[in-house]
């Protein structure tokens, strides 16, 4: 991709535009113009590194689609808690559910300053549902759950998306505790959804890219193998095909055989 926007003013309250961010850098590969110079540089120089990183993006982006059509339908959810949303782009989650159940209540949640300006994109509704937004941070899962509980019945079902944002959590153990907290008020039938990083296609390029990003990117992040990735689904009952290449996971029917797979595996369990 080519840098073809002008940088946002640099006296935006709150926002660092000398760092490159995870969501601002997603946001470009997606073609979104929320995002500086410094996420842009940083995204070509992934790029250069793992070029088909722009087709991993919008392959996560696919997968969310699918999850939340699966989670809204088949599993009948009415209500989602949307952790890590990243900047608005199309078929937001309120979006997709809305579509398939106009009941359903979504509650968003990151803590980028500039996901925040943007915010009043993700809160448009049915007049049947509801969304919201919280600034808060996945690492503190007990604000996350408070400030959901104004929108969201814990008494029922409830689908906590993480997608793209676990492997923000470098550490094993940390990563299951907090994906824990999470789980642990919600109520029988709830799933948990999480898309991750592997080097399982590219191998070194996917490494390569990954330290090129904790080099000069924001937060750090880790590639997980796709046995550790099901084990931060400890205690929940993996829906079929388990986890799996984004691209793989419940994919839309075509006449050229299975989808490439790429290194985002992904995968959704149900809380017995």
């Amino acid at each position: 991709m080519s840098d073809s926007h002008a940088p946002y003013p640099q006296s935006t309250p709150g926002i660092d535009t000398t760092v490159s961010h995870s969501a601002r850098i997603w946001d470009y590969w997606l073609g979104g113009k929320e995002n500086y110079v410094v996420d842009r540089e940083l995204g070509d120089q992934i790029a250069a590194v793992l070029p088909d990183i722009v087709e991993q993006a919008r392959a996560d982006r696919l997968f969310l689609g699918r999850v939340v059509r699966y989670l809204a339908g088949e599993a009948g959810i009415r209500q989602f808690l949307d952790i890590g949303t990243g900047l608005p782009t199309a078929d937001n989650t309120h979006e997709v559910a809305q579509r398939v159940a106009p009941a359903s209540r979504v509650v968003y949640v990151d803590n980028d300053p500039l996901v925040l300006t943007h915010a009043r994109a993700l809160l448009g509704s049915t007049p049947e549902g509801a969304t919201d937004y919280l600034d808060a941070d996945m690492h503190d899962p007990e604000t996350i759950l408070r400030g959901a509980a104004g929108t969201l019945d814990f008494s029922q079902p409830i689908a906590v998306t993480m997608l793209g944002v676990v492997w923000h959590i470098t550490d094993d153990d940390e990563a299951r505790s907090i994906i824990g907290r999470l789980m642990e008020p919600m109520a029988s039938g709830s799933h948990l959804a999480i898309a991750h990083p592997t080097i399982e296609v590219t191998g070194e390029k996917m490494a390569e890219a990954i330290r090129q990003w904790n080099r000069f990117g924001k937060p750090p992040g880790v590639h997980r193998t796709p046995r550790q990735i099901q084990d931060l689904f400890h205690g929940l009952e993996m829906v079929e095909p388990g986890v799996v290449s984004c691209t793989r996971w419940r994919p839309e029917a075509a006449p050229f055989g299975e989808p490439a797979e790429s290194d985002q595996f992904g995968g959704v369990a149900r809380k017995p």
